[in-house]
Formats: C-alpha cells, structure tokens, sequence
C-alpha cells in the first residue's frame, strides 16, 4: 500500500529552535514528531533564499541547474518537479500556504500568479486550482502583518466573517498602524496559521474519505519577520528570561569585508550592487534588548505554528491515517537573532543561516527515537518523497534518497553538500561546501573566502582562510571536485558518436 505524504515547512527558522534541541521554546508538536521518529541534525538548504530553496525542494536540484536563482526570479514551466511526478503516479497532491515559486513583480514576458497585481483580486483566486502539479493550491504569500496580505488567506478571512480584515495588515495591502512590540491585534482564530492548520484538517479529512495516496504540503509562513504575534503568544516568553547570544565584533576580522560593514550605519554596498537588490545588505547594529525582544517574538511566533502542526497530526490520527503517512518537517533557511552580532539573513553562510531542522516520521518505517549527524541536503527531499512512493527518480535531481539513512542504515549520503547564494550577477555571489568537519565558502571573482573547522570552532569564529593555506588547497580540491560530480547526466551513453 502505497504511503500518504505529509510535508510540514516553516519560514526561516533555525535548525534548533524547537523544544528537543531548545527547551526554552514550546513545541509539543515538534517534539512529537522527534520522539516518534528521526532527527536528522545537519541538514542544510540549497540556497539561504526563499524562491531557490523551494524551487530546489521542488526539483531536487540546486539553483544553479533549476534556474530560479535569487528572490525576484521564478520556477519555469520547463523543470521537472515531484509534484508532478506524484500526480502522474496517481497521487492526490494539495499545497496549502506560502509557495513563492514566482515572484511578486511581473512583466509580459514573465508572468507570476504570485505577484502584487494579482494579490487582492477576488475572482482570480476564487478560480485558483492547480499550480506547480498540486491539484489544489491554496495560497497565502505575506509574515506576520506585513502588506502581502491576499490570496486564497483573503478570502478565508472573508468566508469566516472577517470583512474589515485590512484593518490588521500594513499598507498598501491593508491600513494597519503597527505599535511598537511583538503583539499584533490580529486575533489568533483569523492568523494565517489558524488558517493552513483548518484547511489542512479538512484536506485530511476529505483524504479519508476518497480512499487514494496524497501529497500534502502544509506551507506555513512563520517565523520569517517581522516579528509579530497574536494574544497570547505576544508575551509567551519574557525577553529577559532568554538565552542571548553575545558576540565581538573582533571575531570578524578576519572575514570578508562586507561582514564588519554590517556594523557600520554609513557603509556604502555601492561596489555590492548591480541590479539594485542586494535587499540583505544593511546595518545590522541592534541593541541587546531589541535581540531579546526580537528573539522572544520569534518564540512565539514558533509556538503559535506549532499549535496548528499539532492539530495537523491530530486530523492524521482521528482519521486513521497516521499509520500509513510519511510526515517530514523543515525549513526553507535559516534566520539571524543576534548570533555573530547578526540579524534576519544575508551573505552570511553561518550554521544559523544555511543549517536547517529535519524531523521525519513514519510509524513502523522509520525508528522511533532515531538520530543522526549524517549530512542531508534539500535537495533530498524530492527523491525521498518519490522513493517512499514506490516512484522511480529522475536522473536529472541532484539530490540523493534518504530513505536508507531514515530507516536506521548509519550511511553516508552525502561527503558534503553545498549552499549557493546568487544575490547579484557577480557581485552578491557565492557558494559553500559543507563536510561532516570542514566548511568552505568561495566567492565569485573575490579573492577572500571562509574556512571553518566545525568540530574544533563549533561556533565558526575563526576563519582560517588566510592562515591554513594547505587546509584551503585541499578543501578547495574537494570543492571542485564535487561540484563536478553534481552535474546532472540524465541522458545514458548509448555508443561512441
């Protein structure tokens, strides 16, 4: 009997910010997946941007063979995708929350249904249906109350009675005046989580009764700021109780230049910028207090989530599908609070950024309890999800099946993965390898670079770049290396012309 497929991701959130790894922080539901099936601790995304890192999810590939490079860039029609492949198996397959496969600007020759021309138009989202080989997609683009506030959210809020709804959304989308602090007055029955958890539970239910396998993404947009939260999740957590990272801005002597002009409030990105959207390149300086206050709003927003995952699992269990459902949860990328004096995200290949969680769940499948520091990439995902289906992989995805780690195989999948990061054509432009130990970034055309030893300077604050020039030689063979390897070959060799 072939598997249900329940795919969870949040919105930039760490890789150990919920309660197993960080008890500070409540997530039952979290927790319930980690308890009654695997942890994978060193999984990495493809790129530490929302549009390539769900275009490689969809893929298996990086963004460098899928093509939707940066944010402002879009999925083409062209690229294979497991949602597809799913579908053709005879899959069910739902996307419910944030996509961001297309940007919010669109030209004649590009078109996005995911763009700001689009966001508020009723008849064009009452007519929604399929996208990216989901037969059904409901969409919500925005975080928190900023002004991407429409879609298929819009128009929930407007079933459910909220017709003034713009009051609780910024401008131009909305006319909220936003106050000072994590609390938004949104109340948490009309929050976009509310939202993915109810009509997730009416998917499921539904699922039951039809009988056939599905594919389920439930695509929450939380944490990714700003950082606000409905009652009671605004003072959840006391900002002077927490855990706050501190750090010397010394430790980034060594580093690329742009790293200290993240301090400086004059800094000119002028040398950094050729198409006017190198957005992550900014002053970063914030007080202790705003780190705390951020951080403690970030919790929140977290636990909030986590409600409505629980009531995910719970729609599973109180329709008898529990047993026969691979349940996988994610981020698309990490976030900054303060580590390494840092905030929201950038250029910053740190394990806060590109490290992201990995819970995975299949009962009698997968161990309970399970744990690994085994690398996995992103880009494992769409040939795990089509191995569990019984779906041969494409020999184009660069990814590699986790299913054998999964079941309690203690196997390499990966020597090492990479992190792309193509923010400008040549300017905002590096890559990063990451092995069980070491971790190097290279920059396009730049003679500085990073090198790290992560089991002797977990917290990467030495950069060995300049100092272990034998290390860099040899870290730098290996990076060519297995970029190499990663070149797609679908095509077999069938003579010599």
């Amino acid at each position: 009997m072939r598997p249900n497929i329940l795919f969870i991701t949040s919105d930039q959130q760490q890789y150990n910010a919920f309660g197993i790894c960080k008890p500070e922080i409540k997530t039952p539901a979290l927790d319930r997946i980690a308890k009654e099936g695997a942890l994978l601790s060193r999984a990495y995304c493809a790129n530490p941007t929302c549009t390539p890192s769900r275009a490689s999810i969809l893929t298996g590939t990086y963004p460098s063979v899928h093509g939707a490079w940066t944010l402002g860039t879009g999925l083409m029609d062209d690229q294979i995708i497991f949602s597809s492949i799913l579908k053709e198996a005879g899959y069910r397959t739902a996307l419910i929350g944030k996509a961001h496969f297309q940007p919010l600007n669109e030209t004649e020759e590009f078109l996005s249904c995911e763009s700001f021309a689009h966001l508020q138009e009723h008849d064009f989202w009452h007519s929604f249906g399929q996208y990216y080989g989901f037969d059904k997609a409901l969409l919500h683009r925005g975080h928190g109350c900023d002004k991407l506030i429409g879609e298929s959210y819009m128009l929930w809020l407007e079933k459910k009675g909220l017709a003034n709804w713009k009051e609780y959304f910024l401008a131009p989308g909305g006319n909220y005046q936003k106050k000072q602090g994590a609390m938004w007055t949104l109340p948490e029955e009309y929050h976009y989580s509310t939202w993915v958890g109810d009509e997730c539970r009416e998917y499921l239910k539904d699922a039951k009764e039809k009988n056939e396998p599905f594919f389920l993404w439930a695509s929450f947009s939380d944490p990714h700021p700003p950082y606000s939260v409905p009652a009671p999740y605004d003072t959840m957590y006391d900002p002077n109780d927490i855990a706050c990272p501190t750090y010397d801005i010394s430790e980034h002597d060594k580093n690329p230049p742009h790293y200290k002009m993240a301090f400086d409030p004059e800094a000119d990105y002028h040398d950094y910028n050729e198409t006017g959207y190198c957005v992550h390149m900014r002053c970063h300086l914030r007080s202790e207090r705003q780190h705390r206050e951020d951080r403690a709003a970030y919790y929140g927003m977290i636990s909030l989530m986590d409600k409505n995952i629980g009531r995910i699992l719970d729609a599973l269990d109180e329709n008898g599908l529990t047993q026969n459902t691979l349940v996988i949860f994610t981020s698309d990328h990490g976030n900054f609070l303060g580590e390494h004096g840092l905030i929201l995200k950038g250029p910053f290949h740190y394990e806060e950024m590109i490290r992201v969680p990995f819970l995975a769940r299949w009962p009698g499948v997968i161990p309970e309890g399970l744990r690994s520091e085994r690398i996995v990439s992103l880009t494992d995902l769409a040939p795990t999800f089509l191995n569990a289906a019984g779906v041969t992989i494409p020999k184009r995805m660069q990814g590699k099946n986790l299913m054998d780690l999964l079941t309690g195989n203690d196997i390499q999948v990966h020597k090492g993965v990479f992190c792309e990061n193509h923010q400008e054509p040549t300017k905002i432009f590096l890559e990063t390898y990451v092995t069980e130990r070491y971790k190097i970034t290279v920059y396009f055309n730049r003679p500085w670079g990073e090198l790290f030893d992560l089991v002797e300077d977990p917290n990467e604050k030495n950069n060995l770049w300049e100092e272990d020039q034998t290390l860099r030689s040899r870290m730098l063979m290996e990076f060519i290396s297995a970029k190499m390897a990663l070149e797609p070959m679908p095509m077999p060799r069938l003579g010599t012309a």
